[in-house]
């Protein structure tokens, strides 16, 4: 018995020491995984966009990944420093949808001092869980205009006065002020919103701004109601890249309509004188550009074909120039197609200052195109082939002698020794005649009359016409 528990006391031992080491083991682990689960507190950072631009699809996609990466990262909150003119309505109905959707609070920023959050920029506030103003901004001026009848138009007010107002009351915000800047463009300074429960607070820079949101409670998506915690916050930015400035460029529906005519012009040039290359390229290239903002922006289908419609017009000036008549209107239809082909009831249309002078510019190079063309059809063919060599002078070196004597020889111009063949009297030895034609690679010549026939020229001289 004595020997049994001597040898199970070492054995219990090393059972305890393997037990302690196990749960140091596990411990460590625990506390290795505790960066990894918990990171930066809520409170550690913000994420910032800046959006001082119109509201595009570039905007909303760069917005929607802004809110994304906010939340992935545990950031105490999302803001938007705001500055916008307004927009389209689908790309702000977009970033209103990511913003309910935000399970962080999403802050809107309208500056810096002398910014506005108008249009669309206004309804994208109303929708944010806080909204602040830097002094000298104002907001609202949210009415949407467009070319369309007064049903239509009233239709479109009251549907975007609808969400606003919900925005406004979902918000705790002023439904009346929400109401009045969709169906009378109201727009109100900083002070006044601040007032009347438009906007939270008035912060002059974003460092006070993160200070003033900071111990709100709103509701995030889930309906949870969470606290902001940003004072004293980390600031990481997640502005727009050069990519994406490219596209928001190219989202301009002037340059676009520009880009087109370009396209048009380029293409037009190709058709007056194939073979060069350069306006093709030209034109194919701003006619790739043209395609990105077409992608970007609200297309009209009947603005779409005028444009084919006048690049058509245009063409026709090249195989039938006359007084231009094809060309100008090809310029009226490219007039009305800048009428037509964006939706301007989403706030985006071609300036006529723009479409104008372009329009007129481009039926004047149209009428130039076209005056090259039947130029250089009327012109001779002398500049390479057969027509090298139309109305040159030759002298007959020797003369054949075959079945039809006198009628045949050869003759050494340009370099190189050419059969000939005479369409008219026979030749003889120094005969001078001028080249009326070729048959293959024989030249087609008729002898000079008497009067004209001189001394021929010393050997492997040039024969001039």
């Amino acid at each position: 018995m004595h020997r049994s528990s001597l040898s199970w006391r070492p054995s219990c031992g090393r059972l305890r020491a393997w037990l302690v080491l196990a749960g140091i083991g596990f411990a460590a682990g625990f506390l290795a995984l505790l960066p990894t689960r918990v990171g930066a507190e809520p409170s550690d950072r913000v994420l910032v966009t800046r959006v001082a631009t119109e509201i595009t699809p570039v905007v909303a996609d760069l917005v929607h990944d802004g809110i994304r990466e906010a939340s992935e990262k545990d950031c105490a909150a999302y803001v938007i420093e705001l500055d916008t003119p307004g927009g389209l309505v689908t790309s702000m109905r977009a970033i209103v949808e990511d913003i309910l959707a935000s399970e962080i609070p999403v802050i809107v920023y309208v500056s810096p001092q002398g910014a506005r959050a108008a249009s669309a920029g206004a309804v994208i506030t109303l929708a944010s869980h806080v909204a602040l103003m830097a002094p000298g901004t104002s907001i609202g001026a949210a009415t949407p205009v467009g070319l369309e009848g007064d049903d239509v138009s009233k239709k479109i007010v009251n549907d975007a006065a609808a969400q606003a107002e919900s925005l406004a009351r979902l918000r705790g915000r002023s439904v009346e002020f929400a109401s009045a800047m969709v169906r009378e463009g109201e727009s109100l300074p900083v002070d006044e919103a601040v007032e009347r429960d438009v906007v939270d607070a008035v912060a002059s820079s974003l460092e006070e701004a993160l200070r003033v949101a900071d111990g709100r409670t709103v509701t995030v998506a889930g309906e949870r109601d969470v606290e902001v915690s940003t004072a004293g916050a980390a600031v990481e930015r997640a502005d727009m890249g050069l990519f994406r400035r490219i596209l928001q460029t190219l989202a301009n529906p002037n340059l676009a309509y520009l880009l087109l005519t370009l396209a048009t012009l380029g293409l037009i040039y190709e058709l007056a004188s194939p073979g060069v290359g350069i306006a093709g390229v030209a034109g194919a290239v701003c006619l790739l550009l043209a395609l990105f903002s077409l992608a970007i922006l609200p297309v009209n289908i009947a603005g779409v074909l005028l444009l084919a419609v006048a690049a058509a017009l245009f063409a026709a000036e090249l195989f039938a120039p006359g007084i231009g008549g094809f060309a100008f209107g090809g310029a009226a239809v490219l007039v009305l197609s800048a009428l037509f082909l964006f939706d301007d009831a989403q706030g985006v249309s071609v300036d006529l200052a723009v479409a104008l002078p372009t329009a007129v510019v481009v039926a004047l190079l149209a009428v130039v195109a076209g005056r090259l063309v039947a130029k250089s059809h009327r012109a001779p063919v002398t500049a390479s082939g057969p027509g090298q060599y139309l109305d040159h002078v030759v002298t007959v070196r020797d003369v054949g002698r075959g079945p039809e004597p006198g009628r045949t020889g050869r003759t050494f111009t340009e370099g190189t020794w050419w059969n000939v063949r005479s369409t008219g009297e026979p030749l003889a030895a120094g005969t001078r005649a001028r080249v009326v034609g070729m048959d293959g690679l024989t030249l087609l010549v008729e002898p000079l009359p008497p009067d004209e026939q001189a001394p021929p020229p010393p050997n492997g001289e040039r024969d001039k016409p």
